[in-house]
């Protein structure tokens, strides 16, 4: 089964939108991991300020059994997070071999933004913009042995 899923991106407002999300449309918050609590060996921009450091880098807000909306601050580094340009869509997969073939067939013409390999919270996770500049997220979680 594939999940579908919003992924929204704010510039330093994550926390305060899901805040207002949950009060609008209730639900319960599944995660919340802040930038600083992010693993030095990881590739990608470090919070240089406390206030970096106090951001958002994955929260969910789970809506019901199949739906649940998600999100981040984007790092400074990568400028502010531009209306009509601050989502992507996720999709979540139950096998690798699924997760591989849509992450291939969607990139394919486009740009990998992050490719798909074996993540520090556990998942294989990979980003892509498609051939129409849309912004995609590939995850399956990986079964503990």
């Amino acid at each position: 089964m594939t999940t579908v899923s919003p992924y929204l991106h704010f510039s330093g407002k994550c926390e305060e939108a899901f805040n207002f999300y949950k009060s609008a449309l209730g639900g319960d918050f599944q995660m919340l991991m802040r930038v600083k609590e992010m693993p030095a060996d990881v590739p990608g921009p470090k919070p240089t300020t406390k206030e970096e450091g106090e951001q958002i880098l994955h929260m969910g807000l789970q809506l019901n059994e199949g739906t649940m909306i998600m999100g981040s601050d984007m790092p400074a580094a990568y400028g502010p997070a531009t209306p009509g340009k601050n989502f992507a869509v996720s999709l979540g997969f139950d096998t690798e071999e699924a997760t591989k073939k849509a992450f291939e067939a969607m990139s394919a013409g486009g740009t990998v933004t992050m490719p798909l390999a074996l993540s520090f919270w556990g998942s294989l996770f990979g980003m892509c913009i498609d051939k129409y500049g849309i912004s995609w997220m590939f995850s399956c979680e990986q079964k503990q042995a």
